[in-house]
């Protein structure tokens, strides 16, 4: 397994980015990280270092939808770092309703960030990768990705699935370099996209969830479903199962 120790994160203020800037921490690896609330990242630069104080952190504000700013940020990280050994597109919102009641705003900001923005995102870091002819490229899908589902998560679904799909086409761009990628389908793990949702099937809490991203990113396989008990299972059943079924759990 390659040695990725410079690493970024975006969506790093809060939730799985954050959770797994901990643990990246905890394993000495240099952090580069973005979002948009810049005061919750000096904090987090603060915990970090906390945790380790031998790692470099470094802190940027970054809109994800802000297209042209991806790119500026992403490589002033890469002339800070030098190299940059792995990139996580995780910044994404679950915004949304039932299509056609009236929440369009909503479902469009979902699609542009999740999608539209996660595109700039892999451009940004693909083209600094091919530079170097080295990297790592990791997607946040999500286990909603291999089907679809309703209500507020209908978009958000689409969204994901079309993230799988754009991945296994970069991967297959670059099969057979020192570029790899991978995609990562996290289940239900409590975050604050899903923290007023009461009722969630093999819910798991923050930390457990990060640990189980974490170790799957590292084995840098093509995909993972984490944790993995239950969804490298259930995935494949889900994709199978009826209707009705899918309906129960969205």
């Amino acid at each position: 397994m390659t040695t990725r120790r410079n690493i970024l994160i975006t969506g790093a203020s809060s939730g799985l980015g954050k959770g797994m800037a901990i643990e990246f921490a905890k394993q000495g690896c240099n952090l580069a990280l973005c979002a948009r609330r810049f005061e919750n990242l000096e904090k987090l630069k603060d915990e970090l270092h906390s945790i380790n104080p031998n790692i470099d952190v470094y802190i940027r504000s970054l809109d994800v939808n802000d297209h042209d700013a991806v790119f500026e940020v992403f490589d002033a990280f890469k002339d800070d770092m030098g190299t940059l050994d792995r990139v996580i597109v995780n910044a994404g919102m679950g915004k949304g309703a039932s299509i056609g009641t009236g929440y369009f705003h909503a479902n469009k900001q979902t699609a542009v960030t999740n999608f539209v923005s996660a595109l700039a995102q892999c451009e940004a870091a693909m083209a600094i990768f091919r530079a170097q002819n080295s990297g790592h490229l990791v997607t946040i899908s999500s286990i909603s990705a291999v089907r679809g589902f309703r209500r507020a998560m209908t978009v958000y679904a689409a969204t994901k699935a079309g993230l799988t799909s754009m991945t296994e086409g970069i991967r297959m761009d670059v099969m057979n370099t020192p570029i790899n990628v991978t995609c990562i389908h996290p289940g239900f793990i409590r975050s604050e996209i899903n923290e007023k949702v009461e009722k969630v099937p093999f819910i798991v809490d923050t930390d457990v969830g990060c640990r189980a991203m974490v170790n799957a990113i590292n084995k840098e396989k093509a995909n993972a479903f984490v944790p993995s008990w239950p969804w490298a299972i259930l995935h494949w059943i889900m994709r199978i199962a009826p209707a009705s079924s899918i309906r129960k759990m969205s």
